[in-house]
């Protein structure tokens, strides 16, 4: 069986839970975003900025996609994501123009939603078939404890862009919350959520919690009563995603294990190339990372600073 051919950019398809078989798109090197999230696995935001510019060569993701599409070109969904916010690259919309124009296969965007207030970022997001952005938190100070924004990032103004770019989407829009124990889980922060995502209005709500240690400590995963009570307050379109429930998680939430453990055997991965080649964040890719190392079923190398996973197997 011929192995299919390694990309620089792009990692799948792999089977995702909300986008069945996903081709990730990688669109900015490793930790460059507009936000520092207290959340994020893998720590502080290296390249903080929400200077909008060519990170990554655009012409080598579009020769790595243009080769895809010539040689395998089979997936449910082209995910544009980053191991940051691809909202950055300056040629994100160009290259989203031409995915639409090359292939037929539906294009999703995953983002923090810092940008979409700007003429740049609203452009990639109205060529989306699904919108994913984040929202963590509604009251300011709240906003500038989790999300740590670039100076000059208001969250008056990342409100009203995601109020008016999801207007204006031809598509779905499924809105994240992250929450964190004791910085955005009260009941006066979900219901600060509940009436922005209400003006917002996205198809569906998706809350996350933090399912391992951050560096730095101090932030803490909400229990499953909290989560149960979060979905009732930011209603009817609220949901609560599988990785994130400590007890009593559906039958399927098994699926991400299986999910990394497809993607790993593709091709050897980085935690951050798992997250955003599932569509999932790092600390709910590390869950199934450490389960799959204590279970033999993957194993792992460093190169650099780099660690990476992979099936024992892999032939390379």
């Amino acid at each position: 069986m011929m192995l299919s051919p390694t990309y620089k950019h792009l990692y799948g398809p792999v089977p995702s839970r909300r986008l069945g078989r996903s081709l990730g798109i990688n669109m900015v090197p490793h930790k460059t975003c507009c936000f520092d999230c207290i959340y994020c696995q893998l720590g502080r935001t290296t390249k903080h900025t929400m200077q909008v510019a060519e990170y990554t060569p655009a012409h080598e993701i579009i020769l790595d996609l243009e080769r895809w599409m010539r040689l395998d070109g089979e997936a449910d969904y082209l995910t544009f994501s980053g191991s940051g916010e691809p909202t950055l690259q300056a040629r994100l919309p160009d290259i989203m123009a031409l995915a639409h124009e090359q292939s037929k296969l539906p294009i999703a965007l995953l983002t923090n939603g810092a940008l979409l207030w700007t003429e740049h970022g609203r452009a990639a997001a109205l060529q989306a078939d699904v919108l994913m952005p984040s929202l963590d938190a509604a009251v300011p100070e709240t906003f500038r404890r989790i999300n740590r924004p670039c100076e000059g990032l208001d969250l008056g103004r990342v409100v009203e862009g995601l109020v008016e770019t999801v207007a204006e989407c031809p598509g779905e829009t499924w809105l994240e919350v992250m929450l964190v124990e004791g910085i955005n889980d009260s009941d006066e922060e979900l219901t600060a959520i509940a009436e922005a995502a209400a003006r917002i209005d996205p198809e569906q709500i998706q809350i996350n919690t933090v399912v391992r240690p951050v560096p730095g400590g101090g932030v803490e995963r909400v229990d499953d009563e909290r989560l149960k009570h979060a979905c009732e307050i930011l209603g009817p379109k609220a949901t609560v995603i599988d990785s994130a429930w400590e007890r009593g998680a559906p039958d399927d939430a098994e699926r991400s294990a299986e999910e990394v453990l497809a993607l790993v055997s593709y091709r050897p991965c980085t935690l951050q190339d798992i997250a955003h080649g599932l569509g999932m964040h790092p600390n709910e890719a590390l869950k199934y990372v450490t389960h799959l190392l204590a279970e033999g079923e993957i194993s792992q190398t460093i190169e650099g600073e780099e660690t990476y996973y992979t099936r024992p197997d892999f032939a390379g």
